[in-house]
């Protein structure tokens, strides 16, 4: 470039920079800017052959782009294309080459400073006459660098078109070049993170909305109810989103079930265990209103959904219809807990219901008759469950399982041994009532008053053993017996009042739990009993009569249970007795051995 006049080849250079770096800038691509560069270096600069060695991310060179004017026969340096050298290889070369700027040349006779593995290619170019002749074997460089000064690639050219070394025009002419190259390979490199960002976004949007996809057709069309609660803000527990299924479940509308939460569709008595379960993320089992009024039996599973970078987002509900399970349950418990002949509470579950009323600590001499009435706060005791108001009027069929407490000696899930008659407070101490003497003054074993005012309630227990059973039992057959049986334990649970457990220990004997009345109250009770039983009762079309004998006991803290039904069965042995009835000789024995 130098062998014409120096205006006109700064001119001419200027010129062809500008349409070089212009060409640089068009490219669209990564690729497309190593090429422009070589393109640029041969056909702007003056050069037969350039090559463009790129950085890849694990540090080392690999040829990336190699242009030359004219095709060698050998195939020329395009041999060199993906050819790799190591980092400290280069590192080396550059190094050792003389600095002309920010140029590096190698002169042939530093040949050893080329590593074996550092690509590289030497033409069959004339052999230089003058000191300042190109040779075949030298070498001039240019390392391209980022703004922050890391190495992006080196841009190699060979043979100069003159013949000689370039001079200090085209050298700076390089420079200007490499350093436009470096930005428009920075810039290329740049797109191209940008373009792989774009198509991972755009590719991670996709998944993302697959995966909405799939979650919303899981959601709607999943077989158990399903339900999104918003967990902030001033909509905190609503839920802001259900499906069909939990539409079907409760019988209501989406748009209404929207405006809803779960705590206004809990049953009250299960509120605590959803506030429990919306809190720990869990489980619970409870029940939740219906369209039509009544309560539906279901499980929920709750799972909290967050978010990466603000935490908690929601909270998402499985909801499993648990009815016929629930239902399976209450009449397992209910098959374990009473007489399958007549729907009474069994013996175990007799025992049950006194060990929740007593406790082992007697109740102190002189205590208040205060105590007492707070222990009986309704006329009939306090409420317990359904199934106690089932068995107290002896029948299985219309149980309402889900049925408010009515009765006072519910099953014992979920009652702490010892808890008082109303069941949800301190513990009142059952007591023997007073007994009256002759001359006015209250007395009774094992308590007396101590100067307050007559404990006159207590817990009765009256236990009944039919007479004259045993006859009819062995005369017209055990359906027959059967059939009595059930009569009495009809005629029993009717004679009784709301809220007193009519029990059947096994064969013909019967047991009444009475809370809150006195001895006199109790008398009468045994009258009504016995008045209930007498009647004749129609049995196939034949006209049968039992009577029954009765004795009444009382349960008081302090007292085991063993010891209440035996006091009791003393009672009724001692009335047998005195009316001359038929005596067992062991007591336990049954007339009447099919229990059901």
């Amino acid at each position: 470039m130098e062998a014409e006049s120096e205006p006109y080849v700064r001119l001419a250079t200027l010129r062809t920079l500008h349409r070089v770096v212009a060409d640089l800038n068009a490219a669209r691509s990564l690729a497309g800017t190593l090429q422009a560069v070589v393109e640029g270096a041969v056909h702007g600069l003056g050069f037969d052959a350039a090559a463009v060695s790129l950085v890849r991310p694990d540090g080392d060179l690999v040829v990336a782009a190699v242009w030359e004017l004219e095709e060698s026969p050998m195939g020329g340096p395009s041999v060199l294309l993906g050819q790799v050298g190591s980092r400290e290889s280069w590192d080396r070369l550059l190094g050792v080459s003389d600095h002309w700027g920010t140029l590096r040349f190698l002169p042939y006779d530093r040949g050893w400073a080329v590593a074996s593995d550092i690509p590289r290619w030497i033409g069959d170019g004339p052999l230089p006459v003058y000191a300042n002749d190109w040779h075949p074997a030298d070498g001039l460089l240019a390392p391209m660098y980022s703004a922050g000064g890391d190495l992006l690639g080196v841009l190699s050219v060979d043979r100069p078109r003159s013949g000689k070394r370039p001079g200090a025009w085209t050298r700076e002419a390089l420079e200007m070049f490499s350093l436009q190259a470096s930005i428009a390979i920075g810039n290329a490199r740049l797109r191209a993170e940008m373009q792989r960002a774009l198509a991972r976004l755009e590719k991670e949007q996709q998944a993302l909305r697959a995966s909405e996809e799939s979650f919303r057709q899981a959601f709607e069309y999943a077989p158990s109810g399903m339900a999104i609660t918003e967990l902030h803000g001033a909509g905190r527990g609503q839920l802001t989103r259900v499906n069909d299924a939990l539409c079907r479940l409760l019988g209501r509308p989406r748009a209404v079930l929207r405006q809803q939460s779960f705590a206004d569709l809990v049953h009250p008595e299960d509120r605590a265990l959803l506030d429990r379960t919306s809190a720990e993320s869990g489980r619970a089992e409870l029940r939740l209103s219906r369209r039509d009024g009544g309560y539906q039996w279901v499980c929920l599973r709750n799972s909290i959904v967050a978010d990466a970078a603000e935490g908690p987002s929601f909270l998402l509900t499985h909801v499993e219809d648990i009815e016929d399970r629930k239902r399976h349950e209450f009449q397992l418990a209910h098959r374990a807990s009473h007489d399958a002949l007549t729907g009474l509470p069994n013996g175990a579950e007799l025992k049950a219901r006194l060990g929740r009323r007593l406790c082992a600590q007697p109740q102190p001499v002189g205590a208040a008759a205060g105590q007492v009435e707070a222990a009986y706060p309704q006329p009939y005791g306090y409420p317990a469950d359904s199934y106690s108001a089932h068995a107290a009027h002896g029948g299985l069929e219309g149980t309402d399982p889900y049925a408010g407490p009515v009765h006072g000696y519910g099953l014992s899930e979920g009652l702490p041994t010892g808890v008082g008659p109303a069941g949800y407070g301190e513990h009142v101490h059952a007591v023997v009532p007073a007994e009256y003497g002759p001359g006015g003054d209250a007395w009774s074993a094992p308590f007396r008053s101590g100067g307050a005012a007559a404990l006159d309630k207590g817990l009765a227990v009256l236990f009944c053993d039919l007479d004259g059973f045993k006859s009819i039992n062995d005369r017209f057959g055990h359906n027959a017996g059967d059939a009595v049986l059930v009569e009495v334990a009809r005629r029993l649970s009717q004679a009784v009042r709301d809220g007193d457990t009519v029990a059947r220990l096994g064969g013909d004997e019967f047991v009444v739990l009475a809370d809150g009345i006195g001895r006199e109250e109790a008398k009468d009770l045994a009258h009504r009993l016995r008045g209930a039983i007498i009647p004749p009762m129609r049995i196939d079309g034949r006209a049968m009569r039992v009577g029954v004998s009765l004795g009444v006991g009382w349960a008081g803290c302090g007292m085991s249970i063993e010891e209440v039904l035996q006091t009791a069965d003393e009672r009724m042995y001692d009335e047998k007795r005195a009316r001359g009835g038929a005596v067992r000789g062991a007591r336990g024995e049954r007339s009447h051995r099919r229990a059901g």
